[in-house]
């Protein structure tokens, strides 16, 4: 059997970094020029700013697959962003990456996400396919880039191209044209950096196993059932031969946390063989190349591929997962063609925001600030606003005018209504 390759860590000890990872010092530096950070680096300051952002605040009531009130104990966007910035500093910190950056992007990937999950999201870009359309990644650079409000000098959070490339994981090549720098990557069909990579597979070992780890929770999962998906059964026999008698909760953190590691240590493993095999000299050379230097074995890839066709089959598919996703599309459509039809029922800030950027670009100024304001709220903001909008028992509150005022501009028809 042959043994395993040796990560970077364990070949330089006395090495934080190696070549081919982001320094703080090769930064390609902020969009807006600012004194370098005194009692920490470039990266650093990124993660610190994207965790006193209110996005950020925002995502502990935004859920990945069960809404914010089924229930206390299921992941959030903000648990799960926390998630992956573990899994992501442990594998960067084998290969020799900078751990900083890769917590950076892990804590920032999701602060576009809608409300409802994928639902809300599917439901907000059907509702702006006329106005540019809504993309969650988009979505999360134009909140650290635009919408976060924090600083005198500046919009946004001013954050280090090496996070917002991170952050930027998927783009359509017509926007990326809009992008600049930022965007040439995916028209020349290169790479980020490794820890953008990295983060992008630390994502993914999150929610394929977590959302096991909830499903098993609401009981749409069955254990006998899982022994289908080849990673979940190794472990389960694993578990079960060395503790006959666990039972529960134990025996499924058991198996989750298993199946976590052996896909961690195969995702190190690969990767270390991949960057030993190419040595990269620098980032640049990483972000050079044509096909990323961080991934999975071709086994692991394939065990992964039929453990996401299982989870789309029996979980994201399930029928309670269904209904949930139903009414979350309709919530985040009324909201989308109330606010459209009338943008003075939003709060004065972004009605405000409507009007500035309708005199700008017309109709597709005014849909993207109501998809702005969308997109910000929680799980159960949005439920809120949608009663008070439909609900004539309920009060107004501080989200703009009763809902009578919706009736008195029922009349008015959005040029192109979601559809």
């Amino acid at each position: 059997m042959t043994a395993e390759p040796l990560t970077w860590l364990q070949r330089h000890p006395e090495q934080r970094l190696a070549p081919w990872a982001a320094w703080d010092e090769h930064s390609r530096g902020r969009r807006f020029a600012e004194a370098p950070p005194r009692l920490r680096g470039q990266f650093q300051r990124d993660r610190d700013r994207i965790i006193h952002s209110t996005a950020f605040r925002r995502l502990v009531y935004k859920t990945q697959v069960f809404v914010n009130h089924e229930g206390d104990l299921y992941r959030t966007r903000l648990t799960h962003s926390l998630e992956v910035a573990q899994i992501g500093r442990t594998v960067a910190q084998s290969l020799g990456l900078n751990e900083y950056l890769v917590e950076a992007v892990s804590l920032a990937h999701d602060l576009g996400h809608t409300p409802f999950g994928h639902a809300g999201q599917d439901a907000l870009n059907a509702c702006m396919r006329d106005y540019g359309g809504f993309e969650h990644n988009l979505q999360s650079l134009r909140v650290v880039d635009e919408l976060e409000e924090k600083y005198a000098d500046f919009q946004g959070l001013n954050l280090t191209f090496e996070t917002r490339e991170g952050v930027l994981k998927h783009c359509s090549v017509r926007n990326a044209r809009r992008l600049g720098e930022l965007g040439q990557r995916f028209i020349d069909r290169t790479q980020p950096s490794l820890e953008a990579q990295l983060a992008n597979l630390a994502d993914e070992v999150a929610y394929n196993n977590h959302d096991i780890d909830d499903g098993l929770r609401a009981g749409l999962l069955d254990m006998d059932a899982l022994q289908e998906v080849v990673l979940f059964r190794r472990e389960y026999e694993t578990v079960r031969a060395a503790y006959p008698r666990l039972q529960g909760r134990r025996l499924i953190h058991e198996i989750v946390r298993r199946m976590i590691d052996s896909m961690v240590g195969d995702l190190v493993t690969n990767s270390s063989l991949r960057l030993f095999d190419a040595a990269p000299a620098d980032i640049a050379a990483v972000r050079a190349r044509q096909a990323p230097l961080i991934g999975y074995s071709e086994e692991m890839a394939g065990h992964i591929r039929d453990m996401k066709r299982y989870l789309h089959e029996h979980l994201y598919r399930h029928y309670r997962v269904l209904r949930m996703t139903t009414k979350a599309r309709k919530v985040v459509q009324a909201l989308f063609e109330a606010f459209f039809t009338e943008p003075r029922l939003m709060p004065d800030e972004h009605a405000g925001h409507a009007a500035d950027w309708e005199a700008a670009d017309g109709a597709d100024g005014r849909a993207r600030a109501v998809a702005d304001y969308i997109a910000g709220m929680t799980d159960r903001y949005a439920i809120t606003e949608y009663e008070r909008l439909t609900d004539p028992r309920r009060t107004p509150g501080g989200a703009g005018p009763p809902a009578a005022a919706a009736d008195r501009c029922g009349g008015q028809t959005p040029p192109r209504p979601c559809r």
